[in-house]
């Protein structure tokens, strides 16, 4: 077979442009970092880097929405503490007024106070964040209290009432109404776990739980009972004010009980259950937020290795990368000078 020069020369530009498509690819490695930057790079090696993309797309989305959820808790027990808070000076004030030898008008002065706690207790359950009621349940949109415009805080016995009275075994009588849902809030922190992250305002204020609402007043009850050990918070607040305006110490023995505000003794021990109930619920929330940064820490360990596992597939080794450049380079030189010395060849030499 005879080899004419055309044939030389078409192999020879086939060999430089071969070594100089290799010299690109090693110099775009090199300054990139990335050895795989297409399917045919290395075709092996694209479906686990696909799914541990994916992988890490959906990590880093769970991680933004715990994050989002930890900021919404920590704001949710700073509210709790403010309610802790107010509980605490109200305790406060019932103790003086049952203790101390106190004129009306002092009491009036402590029912004023107790009247601004309770607009402060109002105002931290419904309270927001990020333009959303934090206790409202699934209608973050909807206030979760208003005042109930049929409250009639006078005795039974009184021939003025034209509503009922209040009733601690019937909701619709107490001085607020919830708006919201009995459906807190699920985060899921992990494929196939959901952890509730927030608190309803039927459960922490009113003192009735999730499943009892969810499961609807039993006939023929028209409102719902706090549960057992269980209280209504602004009610008791509301009664307290109500007994101080009124003078009425009262003791749970007292015929005093069933008068304004059923008496300060009885909601002493009132305000000791609702105190009780805002800590456990707040312990709850807080087992729930370390749970969450918890899911964080393994999520973010999680992400950690799935970079590596990526790294291992698609990242150049730098030594290697500048070795490899360095000899194609090398390569290329010496082609250039072969195909140099190739060009100057002549059949005339022959002759």
């Amino acid at each position: 077979m005879k080899v004419t020069d055309g044939t030389t020369y078409r192999m020879l530009q086939t060999n430089l442009g071969r070594i100089s498509t290799r010299l690109e690819d090693l110099r775009n490695q090199g300054a990139t970092g990335i050895k795989l930057s297409k399917p045919s790079d290395d075709p092996a090696a694209i479906r686990p880097v696909l799914t541990t993309r994916t992988q890490m797309r959906s990590t880093e989305r769970y991680l933004e929405t715990m994050g989002i959820s930890l900021d919404k808790m920590e704001a949710t027990d700073g509210h709790l503490d403010h309610v802790e808070n107010i509980m605490q000076r109200v305790q406060e004030i019932t103790v003086n007024a049952i203790n101390g030898a106190l004129s009306q008008p002092d009491m009036t002065v402590l029912a004023d106070e107790v009247s601004q706690m309770r607009q402060e207790l109002l105002d931290a359950a419904n309270g927001m964040v990020d333009g959303k009621y934090i206790f409202s349940g699934y209608n973050e949109d909807v206030k979760p209290f208003i005042e109930n415009p049929n409250y009639n805080p006078n005795p039974p016995t009184d021939p003025l009432n034209l509503n009922p009275p209040y009733d601690p075994a019937d909701s619709t009588t107490w001085p607020y109404i919830y708006q919201g849902t009995p459906n807190p809030t699920e985060l899921e922190i992990t494929p196939g776990e959901y952890l509730k992250t927030n608190l309803t305002g039927n459960d922490l204020f009113m003192g009735i739980s999730n499943s009892v609402m969810q499961a609807g007043p039993i006939p023929p009850a028209t409102g719902y009972p706090s549960d057992l050990g269980r209280i209504d918070i602004m009610s008791v607040l509301t009664r307290v004010e109500e007994s101080l305006r009124a003078g009425n110490i009262g003791n749970v023995t007292d015929s005093n009980e069933v008068g304004a505000g059923g008496g300060l003794k009885h909601q002493m021990e009132n305000l000791d259950i609702a105190a009780d109930q805002n800590r456990r619920l707040r312990s709850q929330l807080g087992n729930r937020a370390s749970r969450v940064e918890t899911a964080m820490t393994h999520q973010e360990d999680v992400l950690i290795d799935l970079d590596q596992i990526l790294s291992r597939y698609q990242d150049a080794d730098a030594i290697e990368t500048f070795a490899e450049i360095t000899k194609q380079e090398t390569a290329f030189q010496a082609a250039l000078s072969i195909t140099s010395k190739v060009s100057k060849i002549s059949i005339l030499d022959y002759f």
